[in-house]
């Protein structure tokens, strides 16, 4: 094994200083770039993620009302009509179909009103074509926009 003289080790160890402040300052900046970039989207996808939310809340609120409105096809126009808390479901009363249909009103505004910004129900009774149908619509606000989600079901048996 050769031992290197003592002066070449030292004018060696002059070459090799490691990192300049530069460098580092360089890479600090690189490295915070890249950074906000991925909290940006975090940010992003927490946004989607609760637009989803809110999406899934409206298309299971407007399934729910389509469902109630084809098991009481007898009440008809009272769907379009303003709701009121009849107590039919829980209170073990003998309701009528409107007052059902009333009582449904009511408790899908509660449900837009808890489960969606600013959310609110609104049906249309078209009693003009064969069968008759009902223009559900759900609309809710998020920042910036107000969105609805509609759509038209027929109702037989009336």
């Amino acid at each position: 094994m050769k031992y290197l003289p003592t002066n070449k080790n030292t004018s060696l160890a002059r070459n090799v200083r490691g990192f300049t402040l530069i460098e580092v300052l360089i890479a600090l900046v690189i490295m915070s770039v890249g950074m906000l970039g991925i909290a940006g989207l975090y940010v992003h996808s927490m946004q989607a993620g609760r637009t989803s939310v809110l999406r899934h809340n409206a298309v299971t609120l407007a399934g729910d009302i389509a469902d109630r409105i084809r098991a009481n096809p007898r009440a008809g126009p009272a769907y379009a009509l303003a709701g009121g808390d009849n107590n039919c479901v829980a209170g073990g009363i003998d309701c009528t179909p409107g007052e059902m249909a009333a009582n449904d009103i009511f408790l899908w505004d509660l449900q837009a009103a808890t489960s969606l910004p600013n959310g609110a129900v609104n049906i249309v009774f078209n009693n003009g074509v064969v069968p008759p149908t009902y223009q559900i619509t759900v609309t809710w606000t998020e920042p910036g926009e107000v969105l609805n989600y509609s759509f038209t079901i027929p109702v037989l048996g009336i």
